[in-house]
């Protein structure tokens, strides 16, 4: 008994130094989020069918007859992001609304994401969202109401019954800790790799479970019946093994660029030795085994598709955003993981680890196409009683 509590507080300990800590790049330079996030961008763009899909039959249905409460859980600091996926949703309900000649709607947006997220950036372009309503859906489209909801979403954030439409993107990959009792299994690797013990990729997967069975629970309970439910995530192709390359090489690249540093002396061995990536890529058949054991949705769609490291393979798509002027993935992943390895190994190598990284992933772009695998599921959640 003395043992399983000792566990469960080490287990606490773990997941409270992750949340201080894990965060993307805040602030508005250059390798901050909110200049740098082009992935996440171009994953939000190639998923919007889904959530227009969704949003349409959420409100087709169950037309809400007060407030429309929506959710973005790891909202992050870029307006790029949370913001133009609110405007997309808030657009697509008052385009169906105005066709039905129904009176303008209120609508109760929740932002959310770590205590340690830059809040501030992203509500500094609140205005903007703000005016951007009023002149591209009109002065009569009814109130938005916007709200930062600080917090983990592997924990209850909002009232019980109360979401009409809940949407995460880029975000759910992000374990709520590194699973334990692995470093000794993980010596100078960071990342579940092709040299993974059995033991580790199971303790990730467990983890994992663990993680999204809480998630799905905690959103049932916050949820109203027929409510709906976008989640993108990091996944794989592959429902077999738990490592896939599409989703693992950019964590390879940078354990190689720090195990070249510990070799030439510049980071301490058991620094490393010390350090783990908290993310796990599920397949399809795992996120809808894991919905089905839970038993709170129904499964409405899953679409897989890849997002390639390399602007070149989007400059002609006319249906993604023209970021070609800035687009950079080494920054994109710096300003994901900078604060990580700030907070594990010290300010002092940030420049030289991403230096090294970026010559390594143009290595890399130059012999192969590296993409992103990404999963991107839909759900209802079902009405109590049934």
């Amino acid at each position: 008994m003395k043992k399983n509590t000792l566990r469960d507080e080490k287990r606490v300990v773990m997941a409270k130094q992750l949340r201080q800590v894990f965060r993307m790049k805040g602030g508005n330079d250059e390798t901050s989020f909110a200049k740098a996030s082009y992935v996440p961008k171009q994953i939000l763009s190639l998923t919007k069918p889904i959530k227009d899909k969704a949003i349409t039959e959420m409100y087709s249905k169950q037309p809400p007859t007060k407030a429309i409460r929506i959710a973005d859980l790891g909202c992050s600091s870029s307006e790029k992001n949370s913001l133009i996926v609110i405007f997309d949703l808030i657009q697509t309900i008052d385009n169906i609304r105005r066709r039905f000649k129904q009176d303008p709607k209120e609508y109760q947006i929740y932002l959310n994401d770590l205590p340690g997220n830059d809040f501030n950036t992203l509500f500094g372009s609140i205005t903007n969202f703000e005016d951007r309503l009023l002149e591209q859906i009109g002065d009569d489209f009814g109130h938005c109401f916007v709200n930062g909801v600080p917090g983990s979403f592997y924990g209850r954030i909002f009232p019980t019954n109360t979401m009409n439409f809940v949407h995460s993107s880029s975000s759910l990959h992000w374990l709520s800790q590194v699973p334990e009792n692995i470093i000794e299994n993980q010596k100078r690797n960071i990342y579940m790799s092709r040299a993974s013990p059995p033991s580790v990729l199971k303790a990730y997967y467990e983890q994992f479970e663990k993680d999204f069975l809480k998630f799905l629970h905690c959103r049932a309970m916050e949820m109203v019946d027929g409510g709906k439910m976008v989640l993108t995530l990091l996944g794989r192709h592959n429902n077999q093994y738990c490592y896939a390359k599409e989703s693992s090489y950019l964590f390879e690249l940078l354990s190689n660029v720090l195990n070249d540093m510990v070799s030439e002396g510049n980071i301490d061995e058991a620094k490393l030795n010390a350090f783990n990536i908290a993310v796990y890529t599920p397949s399809p058949l795992e996120l809808e085994f894991l919905v089905k054991k839970e038993g709170s949705f129904n499964v409405n769609l899953v679409h897989v598709f890849q997002v390639s490291w390399d602007w070149n393979d989007y400059k002609f798509d006319s249906t993604l955003d023209d970021t070609s002027d800035q687009y950079d993935f080494t920054t994109c992943m710096r300003s994901v993981l900078e604060p990580l390895i700030i907070a594990h190994f010290g300010q002092e190598i940030v420049d030289e680890v991403f230096e090294r990284y970026r010559e390594k992933a143009r290595v890399s772009m130059a012999e192969e196409n590296n993409v992103l695998t990404n999963v991107a599921i839909s759900l209802t959640r079902i009405p109590r009683g049934r």
